[in-house]
């Protein structure tokens, strides 16, 4: 049986996609998953860029068609967020006329996350449902929303955690400090409880784009910088990193705080991977994987930080610090998505032999 697995990618062949999706991308590599590229010639918006990237995509999906052998697994990583021609006609091809198994992975479901949830992600789904044979969700909380759509538990795969893929450190002894550390987008208007965080009473550091200049009169605000991916492990130094999104910090309130009760935030793979323990909001649906393992705090409210920190003792936090890189090592080889997509494997294995 072969394996594929279909990925977008700019014209220069580098993955198009965010550092998780690319991480799936070289973990499947890495369990022969061989990789059919599919190209985004441009991402101009004028009509003649436009007519280019769908002429490139109707190509490459026809290559894709040809290259693929009969009764083979392809891996996907949902949700695609462009249109791409013929795109939806080649992988139902694939799946009536070649018997190709789909394992789907899912990065976003836009329906929990709200805010940019339109018809086009809509259909985006459905047809992802239509076509999928077994899917990889993050959570437990992430797969009860599938089995309310219809998908029956055993073709339901939970990842846990995404891996962050980094080479191996030499592991630097965490500064134990009243302090959290923020990684990810600043941008107030879109997390509101960035513009509250100089009420804590506690350090507070900020890596990221975005930074809002009127967060310096704040004295606990720190500005650390804008870092790339494989880059801000080594910045993380003590404190914890927090994981934590919406409108304030009195819980995670609105739109986007409200996700993380389905979601596994990439930044929580970040720190862990890193090293440093975490603070998460305690309804979030990966705080029971945080209590589980040891590796940080849970909180309602940010407000409580500040005395649960000053009442900590050094040895209790390096607890956590030695629990976080056990896991962060897992998370720098791959084992949580290698886990999960041999588990996919298995079952369309164990569905074709009845």
């Amino acid at each position: 049986m072969q394996k594929y697995q279909i990925i977008e990618t700019s014209d220069n062949f580098n993955h198009a996609g965010t550092k998780a999706t690319a991480d799936i991308s070289q973990i499947a590599f890495k369990l022969g998953y061989n990789l059919i590229h599919v190209r985004m010639l441009t991402t101009k918006i004028s009509k003649i860029a436009m007519l280019q990237r769908q002429l490139g995509y109707f190509v490459d999906w026809h290559q894709c068609y040809k290259k693929v052998t009969e009764d083979s697994i392809i891996l996907l990583q949902h949700p695609f967020h462009y249109k791409q021609f013929t795109r939806q006609i080649i992988l139902k091809k694939l799946k009536n006329k070649k018997h190709v198994k789909f394992i789907s992975v899912i990065h976003d479901v836009e329906e929990l996350r709200a805010f940019r949830y339109n018809n086009y992600y809509k259909k985006e789904f459905d047809f992802m449902l239509q076509i999928a044979d077994v899917l990889i969700v993050h959570n437990e909380s992430m797969k009860n929303f599938f089995v309310k759509k219809g998908i029956p538990k055993e073709k339901l795969i939970s990842l846990q955690v995404f891996d962050y893929l980094q080479p191996e450190q030499k592991s630097k002894k965490k500064i134990f400090e009243p302090s959290i550390t923020v990684a990810g987008n600043l941008d107030v208007k879109k997390c509101g409880y960035i513009n509250q965080l100089g009420n804590l009473g506690i350090k507070v550091k900020l890596f990221g784009p975005n930074y809002e200049a009127g967060l310096d009169k704040y004295n606990n605000i720190e500005y650390q910088g804008q870092f790339a991916p494989e880059q801000i492990p080594s910045k993380l130094t003590g404190g914890f990193g927090l994981v934590w999104d919406g409108d304030g910090i009195d819980g995670c309130i609105g739109q986007a705080g409200q996700y993380l009760r389905y979601n596994n935030p990439h930044k929580l793979s970040l720190y862990l991977s890193s090293g440093l323990p975490v603070v998460i909001w305690n309804k979030a649906a990966e705080v029971e994987f945080v209590k589980t393992n040891k590796v940080g705090i849970c909180v309602e409210s940010l407000l409580e930080l500040k005395t649960i920190l000053e009442h900590m003792s050094e040895e209790d936090y390096q607890e956590y610090v030695n629990a976080a890189v056990v896991i962060g090592e897992n998370m720098r080889k791959g084992d949580y998505g290698m886990q999960a997509i041999c588990l996919a494997e298995n079952f369309i294995k164990s569905v074709k032999k009845l």
